[in-house]
């Protein structure tokens, strides 16, 4: 995931751009390969125009060695049941009430949509974008379930919770490249059947299973703000804070995103069902699709370390040939690792800026720099706070920045023009005229 949102493009790549987005992905492709993945989506998605695109990017998934988890809802398709039948179902609590009645039309609509998600992947007709995929989906009595109760004077009846959920089975059918569907419905070890939260079966099953991710695929494209912009990522902490404000099906998928990374599960993911190729931009581009929920913040911004060399020299060099920045050798920048701070996104460095020391007083902010496609984030203020902050704790009063080009950008960080002067006498008898770059200093 980026922090900038950017939507799906809708200009055909030429060849170019083809084997260039291909070299890009190639990295997701072996880190997802043999990876867990619970993928949720409601009946509604199942009645979406779209879905069969879905349900085309999931068999690729297949084709790559993910291991996949389909948990599916049908909370439309039972209230079409219960119209037919004439039959009212009550809600409490954002639950359905399943009297007798309601159960009947639970068991007809989830064996209906079962039905419709098996067909659907098993399509292989030549021309087809599943030709040849050969996909084995096997579904069974894998979720034991419990009755939800009385609650607030209201009996639920056939209304339950997970109780269990059977991972070591699913395992099993995962590791001989079965996709394995789950559906809204449990059953108690007395063979009753419950109707269950699609939410409940699929945070569940992504913490029994310890997957690696849960992606939940609704009709939004992630969490929306009050400016109507996708909120791009979270940790737990934040949105444990942000949930109070969400209602109806952001409240539900966020809650269940979240109950699945606090019990474990590396991150969750929310997507929408509409928009065509989300599955596919999450996983294999680095930009990601919509709202990231993990336990630490998706970027990690730490000290540099000798294994960082290649990727900060990829980072400066296009800054080095446009003359922003000095150029420096792989040698240099191996003696002078130490002063570097960087920030990294699935092993891409996409910041990076350095303290020199000059003197007991001074240091010198270097080598900011930002990868072209994360600009306009915050990296460079993040990156900026950090060295101010090491620069505190070493007792330094003052920093110095020259550039060429960005001087603008360090007068709205808080920093002031100065002259050549000012700088530490070393400094000044290395600064080159010829760039005849601008000196900026900042008081801590």
């Amino acid at each position: 995931m980026n922090d900038e949102h950017n939507g799906p493009s809708t200009t055909p790549l030429n060849n170019s751009d083809y084997v260039k987005w291909f070299r890009h992905s190639s990295p997701y492709i072996n880190a997802h390969r043999g990876k867990t993945f619970v993928i949720m989506f409601e009946g509604d998605a199942i009645a979406h125009e779209n879905f069969t695109n879905v349900i085309q990017d999931i068999a690729l998934l297949n084709s790559l060695g993910v291991q996949l988890v389909l948990v599916h809802g049908a909370r439309p398709q039972i209230d079409s049941v219960l119209k037919t039948l004439s039959i009212k179902s009550d809600f409490h609590q954002g639950f359905r009430i399943t009297d007798d009645a309601a159960l009947n039309a639970v068991k007809a609509a989830v064996g209906m949509v079962k039905a419709d998600i098996e067909s659907l992947l098993s399509v292989g007709v030549p021309g087809s974008p599943m030709h040849g995929s050969r996909i084995r989906v096997v579904s069974g009595n894998f979720v034991t379930a419990k009755p939800k109760g009385v609650i607030d004077g209201v009996d639920f009846q056939h209304t339950g919770e997970v109780r269990r959920v059977e991972h070591q089975a699913i395992r099993e059918l995962l590791q001989q490249h079965n996709i394995v569907l789950l559906s809204c419905a449990g059953y108690s070890p007395s063979g009753e059947m419950f109707n269950l939260a699609v939410e409940d079966v699929a945070q569940q099953a992504a913490i029994s299973l310890r997957a690696d991710k849960l992606l939940i695929l609704g009709n939004d494209s992630g969490l929306i703000n009050e400016q109507g912009q996708i909120i791009q990522q979270l940790t737990s902490t934040q949105l444990q804070q942000y949930l109070p404000e969400l209602s109806g099906e952001a409240h539900s998928h966020a809650a269940a995103a979240l109950n699945a990374v606090k019990q474990g599960v590396p991150r969750a993911q929310l997507l929408s069902y509409a928009e065509d190729g989300a599955l596919l931009q999450e996983l294999f581009t680095r930009e990601g699709n919509g709202t990231l929920i993990s336990q630490e913040a998706y970027d990690q911004l730490r000290a540099a370390n000798i294994d960082d060399v290649a990727g900060i020299l990829g980072l400066l060099k296009p800054l080095e040939d446009q003359g922003v920045l000095v150029r420096r050798s792989r040698e240099l920048l191996e003696t002078e690792i130490h002063r570097f701070y960087v920030i990294e996104r699935d092993g891409l460095i996409t910041a990076c800026a350095a303290l020199y020391p000059y003197s007991d007083k001074q240091a010198e902010l270097a080598c900011v720099a930002v990868h072209s496609d994360y600009r306009g984030s915050n990296r460079g203020q993040r990156l900026l706070e950090q060295i101010e902050q090491q620069a505190r704790q070493r007792h330094y009063q003052q920093l110095f920045v020259l550039t060429t080009r960005t001087a603008h950008w360090f007068v709205e960080q808080g920093f002031v023009a100065g002259k050549v002067s000012a700088l530490p006498q070393e400094k000044q008898q290395a600064y080159n005229l010829q760039r005849n770059s601008k000196v900026f200093f900042k008081s801590l």
